[in-house]
């Protein structure tokens, strides 16, 4: 009666509140975890905007928590996007067993689930709608052998629609990390990242601004090619932490093309390496 009440109260049915922000703050809609499955601490990379460099962020800190020994999963939710595969040069499709749908791994070690294991070619388009997308992601969590896993590291799609509205409800997300770059809206991508991690309480742990800077290969000299950043002037004014000033990085993007980013080294995320790490200390 109580959840009847408060849907009428703010204009929608109980039916059609089961989608929307407002319901997920009155009944829990988490999801179990795969049976096979135990994952101690799960971290959205998130971002208010594309083409920020989220997965980039996330590839990097997934390498970086596995260099210290953690055994770490990279769960690729930017269903119509999806990138992580071809970062780690891994080409299997994932398999199937009566225990679940099993992730590859990539050169190092780290269990990657990625649509693009699913699909029959790796250009082959995702057309569908948002519930179909959502209900992916869902899966992921559900019906994915994770096994034993440290961290499970969420590659979020941009934006604050129906996949990461998903995630925040049905799976129980420990902190998420807000990627950003050196451009005058950042304000508005920050805010609304943080508004709706703020509303579905989960914490954020932080910000990193990706981009920042070019490094002159010649003199050193740090060249602001998007503009000086404003990423720190907003932390402060939201209370957050900076946790990380990424420049553009050449060799990393090579790397990422060439399918070799267990070899990349990204020393400007150590901060938020750490700021994770201290989640299981």
């Amino acid at each position: 009666m109580d959840n009847e009440r408060k849907c009428s109260d703010t204009g929608c049915s109980q039916g059609s509140c089961e989608g929307c922000s407002q319901s997920a703050q009155q009944v829990s809609l988490l999801e179990d975890l795969n049976a096979y499955s135990h994952v101690k601490k799960v971290i959205g990379i998130v971002s208010g905007k594309g083409g920020v460099g989220k997965s980039l962020v996330t590839s990097s800190l997934a390498v970086e928590l596995q260099k210290k020994g953690y055994k770490v999963g990279i769960l690729d939710a930017d269903i119509t996007g999806p990138s992580i595969p071809k970062m780690f040069g891994i080409t299997g499709k994932a398999k199937g067993s009566e225990q679940g749908l099993h992730p590859e791994a990539s050169v190092s070690g780290i269990k990657i689930m990625s649509i693009n294991l699913l699909l029959e070619t790796d250009d082959t388009p995702v057309i569908w709608r948002g519930p179909v997308i959502a209900g992916v992601v869902k899966q992921f969590w559900t019906d994915v052998v994770w096994g034993e896993l440290d961290y499970l590291l969420i590659d979020m799609p941009p934006g604050t629609g129906d996949v990461p509205l998903t995630v925040f409800q049905s799976i129980p997300v420990d902190g998420i990390v807000i990627v950003t770059s050196p451009q005058d809206l950042v304000n508005l991508i920050v805010k609304k990242a943080y508004n709706m991690a703020e509303k579905m309480n989960i914490p954020v742990l932080g910000l990193i601004e990706n981009y920042s800077y070019l490094m002159c290969p010649d003199c050193g000299k740090k060249i602001n090619i998007f503009g000086k950043g404003k990423t720190e002037e907003e932390a402060e004014k939201e209370g957050l932490e900076m946790l990380g000033n990424v420049p553009v990085m050449p060799h990393i993007a090579e790397l990422a093309d060439e399918g070799r980013f267990d070899e990349a080294e990204n020393p400007y995320i150590a901060k938020a390496v750490d700021k994770i790490d201290g989640m299981l200390r």
